[in-house]
């Protein structure tokens, strides 16, 4: 695995536990698809932050 890829699974990895989280409360698909989008933009934020500064 090339620096790529691994750093790919981790942000999957990051997407995949507050999704997960809020399948398990089984709230309206509206609403769990507004957290999610929500979750993705707050990830994408920090992302582009952290690849910045490294």
């Amino acid at each position: 695995m090339n620096d790529t890829t691994m750093r790919a699974m981790i942000l999957a990895l990051m997407l995949i536990l507050p999704l997960s989280a809020l399948v398990a409360r089984r709230m309206p698909l509206s609403r769990t698809v507004m957290l999610v989008l929500i979750w993705v933009a707050i990830f994408g934020v920090a992302y582009g932050i952290v690849g910045r500064f490294t």
